[in-house]
C-alpha cells in the first residue's frame, strides 16, 4: 500500500519523515519536534505511529545474533520470565543438527557474557548444552557441576562428564562430574551411587548452584533423556499420568505441575526442587515437536530465560493465547511458579 492511500502525499511523507529523523536518529522528544513543527506531540506520536505501519520509516536491529527481538519479548511477557531468545532466520530450513547448532552458539554467548566468578554453574545432559559448552571459549573462574548422570548409549564426545570436564578447563574452576548412568535399574543401586566419593561431591554443589543450563525434553520417542529407556508400559503409564515435558529425567504435566514417581527414586540427578531454589535457569528448548513441553515447562515457574527457535516460539505462543498461563514475574523480574506447582504430587 502506497504512502498516498495511507493519507501521505509526496509533502506529508517529507514531512513525517523530518520528524522521523529527529526521534529515531537526532534522539529529539516528542514535545521538542512538536515545538519545531507547530503540532502538538499527539500529533507527532500519531505521524510517527502511521509511519512505521507505512513503511514510509523502517526500523532495523542489528544484535549481532540472529534473534528476533519481538518474538522474544512476546514469549517472555506471555511466561513472566526473565529473558528469552528466539533465534531467527531461515525458518524451517535448517536441519536439527544446524538448528542445535545455532542454538548452541547463541547460548553460549549468552552465559558468557552473563557468568560471574561468584557464580556456580550447573550443566545437565543434552546435546544442545554440549554443543553449547563446546563453543564457550572464554569464561570466569568458577565450579562447574554436572546436573544429572550420563544418558547410555551416547558416544564419549556427547557425554555430560566431559561437557562439565571442557567448560571447566575453560574456566579455571574446579569439575564435578558425574560419572554414572541418569537411570538406574533399581532405587538401592541409585542411592549407593549418590553416596560415592565424587558424585557426591556433585550432589553436594546443587545447594550452591546460581546458574543451570538444562534442555526441555518431550515425553515422546526421540525426544526425551528416558522415554525410549523405559518399557511401552511404562511411557504409556506415565503418559496417563500427564507426563508432557522434561528437565534431567524429571517430568511435568501439561500445566507445570511436577510429576512424583517411581521412577524418580532410580534417577541420579538434580530433583524439581532443588533446580526450582537456583536463582538462573537458562533453559533450551527447541522444534516444533517440543512446543508443547517447551509451553509445560514454562508454566512451571521453574524457568527464568529460555533459549528458543522462531518456529517453536510461535507454536508456544499460541498456546499460551488459547490458554493464558498463571505465571507472572515479581518485583524484581523473577519468575514465580504457576498454581500447578506441588512437590507431592
Amino acid at each position: 500500500m502506497s504512502t498516498r492511500e495511507e493519507g501521505f502525499g509526496l509533502a506529508d511523507a517529507v514531512w513525517a519523515a523530518g520528524m522521523a529523523h529527529r526521534f529515531y536518529v537526532r534522539g529529539q522528544s516528542k514535545i521538542e519536534i512538536a515545538e519545531e513543527f507547530g503540532v502538538s506531540r499527539f500529533k507527532v506520536a500519531r505521524v510517527l505511529d502511521t509511519a512505521l505501519r507505512t513503511g514510509l520509516v523502517r526500523l532495523e536491529y542489528d544484535l549481532g545474533e540472529p534473534v528476533d527481538p519481538a518474538l522474544s519479548d512476546d514469549l517472555r511477557s506471555a511466561y513472566g520470565l526473565r529473558q528469552a531468545f528466539v533465534l531467527g532466520g531461515a525458518d524451517g530450513e535448517w536441519t536439527r543438527e544446524e538448528l542445535r547448532a545455532r542454538l548452541g552458539a547463541l547460548a553460549a554467548r549468552l552465559l558468557t557474557e552473563t557468568t560471574t566468578a561468584t557464580d556456580v554453574l550447573g550443566l545437565s545432559w543434552a546435546r544442545s548444552v554440549n554443543v553449547m559448552a563446546g563453543k564457550i571459549t572464554r569464561l570466569p573462574r568458577c565450579p562447574v557441576a554436572q546436573l544429572c548422570g550420563v544418558q547410555t548409549g551416547m558416544d564419549l564426545r556427547d557425554r555430560s562428564v566431559e561437557t562439565v570436564s571442557r567448560l571447566a578447563d575453560v574456566s579455571g574452576g574446579p569439575a564435578y562430574p558425574i560419572s554414572a548412568p541418569l537411570l538406574l535399574p533399581d532405587a538401592h543401586t541409585a542411592d549407593v551411587l549418590r553416596g560415592q566419593p565424587g558424585i557426591a561431591d556433585a550432589f553436594g554443589r546443587f545447594r550452591d548452584l546460581t546458574k543451570a543450563v538444562v534442555s526441555i525434553g518431550a515425553w515422546r520417542e526421540g525426544e526425551s533423556t528416558v522415554y525410549d529407556s523405559l518399557s511401552p508400559a511404562e511411557r504409556d503409564a506415565l503418559r496417563r499420568r500427564g507426563a508432557k515435558a522434561e528437565i534431567a529425567a524429571r517430568l511435568f504435566d501439561t500445566d507445570g505441575g511436577t510429576l512424583s514417581t517411581g521412577l524418580d527414586r532410580h534417577v541420579l540427578g538434580i530433583t524439581h526442587e532443588e533446580l526450582r531454589r537456583v536463582p538462573e535457569v537458562i533453559a533450551l528448548g527447541y522444534t516444533p515437536a517440543k512446543a508443547e513441553a517447551v509451553d509445560a515447562v514454562l508454566r512451571s515457574g521453574l524457568v527464568s530465560t529460555l533459549v528458543t527457535d522462531a518456529d517453536t516460539a510461535r507454536i508456544v505462543l499460541e498456546l499460551a493465547a488459547a490458554r493464558p498461563p498463571a505465571t507472572g514475574a515479581d518485583g524484581d523480574g523473577h519468575p514465580r511458579p504457576a498454581g500447578g506447582y506441588s512437590a507431592g504430587r
